[in-house]
Formats: structure tokens, C-alpha cells, sequence
């Protein structure tokens, strides 16, 4: 028996919103790009409307403008899916709550926590810090305190609050409703693999 060969897919390259975003991550306009390939602004809008193919020629030659690699147009992005039931549980420090690392552990440009707080659950005794720029608490549903030096700042579902890290603070979450909420961490406060 002889091995089928594998046939093309009937399925069109997407590769213009890649083109796009590299034009603009530059701050180049569609006219400074069209200049430097000699390939026409109506061209180049129609191929990152997808609308139209390049030759490997023009293809080439436009990444070569854009600095970027041929094959990163066709590259499969990094994609990782985490389902919360089997994020890994991990302690802050707080009492009466389950927290989960939504993100993977390897990413260190951001982390994400789901925590589920059980009605006066706090994130310990005192103030505490986190080493990172930004923290953004978003609450799913019930409600947290978030206490600072000099004010407190109720939050209720569907409210997001953004801070810096390193300012001092802590929170408790209502003493009858509890809390959802997820954390982001901008960078990572820590990693590891797995």
C-alpha cells in the first residue's frame, strides 16, 4: 500500500492581521511601507484585510522592511489554556480562601490568581507588599475591603481596583457574602516551571 500523500488545505493563509500589527508595532504607515517595498497602499491594505495573496517574492521583501522572519507569519502563537479546576492551588499568605495560579507558571510578564474567599477571609495580619509594578484586584462576586495606610476601599461585583505593588495594604472579604475574585500581577511576583 502506498502512502497518500498529504493535500493542500482548501483554507486561506491568514497571515494580514500579523502584517498589520508589525506595521503598527513600528509606527509605519501603510504610504511609508508602500514606499519602501514599491508595492502600492491599496495592495498593502488589501493583503492585511486578507483580501489578497503576496508572491514569496513580495512577501519576503515586505518582512524584510517590517523586521520581521517569513515564518513568523505562519508560526502557531503560544497558546496555553488553564481550566481552573486544575490550576494549581498556591498560599499568599491569607486564611480562609482557595487560590489558584490561572496563569502558567513559566509566564513572568504577568500572573493571574482566582481566588474564592470564604466570608471573612483576610490576607493575614498586618500590611503586606507584593514585588511587582501593578497589581489589579477585579471582584466576580460578594465583596472585598481593600485596606491601605490612610483609607479603605470597599469593593462589590463587577469593581476593579489598580495599585502599585509595593504600596503597603491588605483586604478582607465580607463577613457574610465571602468573595470571588482574580488577582493580575504585572510582572510576575514569582515563577517556576511546571
Amino acid at each position: 500500500m502506498r502512502p497518500v500523500p498529504p493535500s493542500p488545505s482548501g483554507q486561506p493563509l491568514l497571515i494580514g492581521a500579523r502584517i498589520r500589527s508589525a506595521r503598527q508595532g513600528q509606527g509605519l504607515t501603510l504610504a511609508q511601507v508602500a514606499d519602501a517595498t514599491g508595492l502600492t497602499k491599496g495592495f498593502l491594505s488589501r493583503l492585511e484585510r486578507d483580501d489578497t495573496s503576496p508572491s514569496v517574492a513580495t512577501l519576503v521583501q515586505l518582512c524584510q522592511v517590517l523586521s520581521i522572519e517569513v515564518g513568523s507569519l505562519f508560526a502557531e502563537p503560544p497558546i496555553q489554556r488553564i481550566q481552573l479546576s486544575q490550576a494549581p492551588r498556591i498560599n499568599l499568605g491569607g486564611t480562609k480562601l482557595d487560590e489558584r495560579l490561572i496563569s502558567p507558571r513559566s509566564e513572568s510578564r504577568v500572573q493571574m490568581i482566582r481566588s474564592s474567599m470564604q466570608p471573612g477571609a483576610t490576607g493575614g495580619e498586618g500590611f503586606y507588599t507584593i514585588s511587582c509594578e501593578v497589581e489589579v484586584l477585579h471582584v466576580i462576586s460578594g465583596s472585598v475591603t481593600v485596606q491601605f495606610v490612610c483609607r479603605e476601599i470597599v469593593l462589590e461585583a463587577g469593581d476593579s481596583l489598580t495599585f502599585p505593588g509595593r504600596e503597603p495594604h491588605n483586604w478582607v472579604a465580607d463577613a457574610e457574602t465571602g468573595a470571588e475574585v482574580a488577582w493580575v500581577v504585572v510582572p510576575a511576583s514569582w515563577s517556576g516551571a511546571g
